[in-house]
């Protein structure tokens, strides 16, 4: 099994649930109100680890009760939290979601410490990088960490799989570089290349843009269609699963951790990983609440 790495965000999520979205000046009853764990990273730690991998992650909370409920949990999932770093002067990040009966939600994150840890802390968790067959990194925490901890991977010969999530306008030139894999949703891949996804070949053009950067493998998550890959002059559709969503809160993150910890480090068995990702997420969007959802790899086995 692989040992897997996560650089990034560690939220407390609060959901609401409500029969539909409110339109602007509306006042709504919700129907239920939640607090879980949650953020991209930690969702990705928490399905790798789910699905057995030697999970580790490089991050950081406040000192507060958000912050400390947070370590608690991922303590409890025995991801290993040797990297994550406690800072006195930031609050823990934090989400505030709102999901509908139709399974579509609207998300607001304060990022808090997310954004708070350095490259030079980076640094001092090169060992835990260096170890790793993958680490994986998206865009709720500083680009300057995740461009240094995938430059330590690179030289060290670890796979890097960047999720380029919340889309940001301009991605460093050295952070795509160092990136192996890159694994966008439709809109992120129209903000990285300019190219509006509609159909296939506009995925294999956006592909290529990518390829240019010198990324070995993308994949273009593409909701309930699946996932399109790209990767050494082969590409396709894996079909997502045909099931009833009602929150999709995490789905992305689940898919991107849980088919890591099945993928060679060759990429010689990237369908397979797809299809084990797609199952994950498949079950994800099927609950409620981010790391609630995340099914265990003996469900996956069912």
């Amino acid at each position: 099994m692989n040992t897997v790495t996560i650089i990034g965000s560690i939220n407390l999520d609060r959901t609401i649930r409500v029969k539909q979205m409110p339109k602007p000046g509306e006042t709504m009853h919700t129907k239920e109100i939640f607090s879980a764990g949650g953020g991209k990273g930690a969702n990705q730690a928490v399905a790798a680890k789910r699905s057995e991998a030697k999970t580790n992650f490089i991050g950081a909370v406040g000192n507060d009760d958000a912050g400390r409920a947070m370590l608690e949990l991922l303590e409890h999932e025995n991801i290993d939290m040797s990297g994550i770093e406690t800072l006195d002067n930031q609050s823990t990040g934090q989400a505030y979601i709102v999901v509908d009966d139709a399974g579509e939600n609207q998300i607001m994150i304060h990022a808090g410490a997310n954004t708070a840890f350095t490259p030079e802390y980076v640094q001092s968790k090169a060992d835990l990088i260096k170890n790793s067959d993958f680490i994986i990194a998206q865009f709720e925490s500083s680009l300057n960490s995740v461009t240094e901890a995938f430059k330590i991977a690179r030289e060290a010969g670890v796979k890097t799989i960047l999720n380029p999530a919340p889309a940001v306008e301009k991605v460093p030139s050295d952070l795509l570089a160092v990136t192996d894999m890159i694994i966008p949703n439709e809109t992120e891949t129209e903000i990285l290349t300019g190219i509006e996804v509609t159909d296939e070949a506009s995925m294999k053009k956006a592909s290529k843009a990518l390829h240019d950067e010198g990324i070995e493998a993308v994949l273009i998550t593409i909701g309930s269609k699946g996932t399109f890959y790209d990767v050494n002059g082969k590409s396709g559709i894996i079909p997502a699963f045909k099931v009833k969503a009602v929150d999709t809160t995490s789905a992305g993150d689940t898919f991107i951790g849980a088919m890591s910890t099945v993928l060679n480090k060759d990429f010689s068995n990237l369908e397979d990983a797809i299809l084990y990702g797609n199952k994950a997420s498949s079950l994800t969007v099927q609950r409620f609440g981010a790391q609630p959802s995340i099914p265990y790899k003996k469900e996956l086995e069912k």
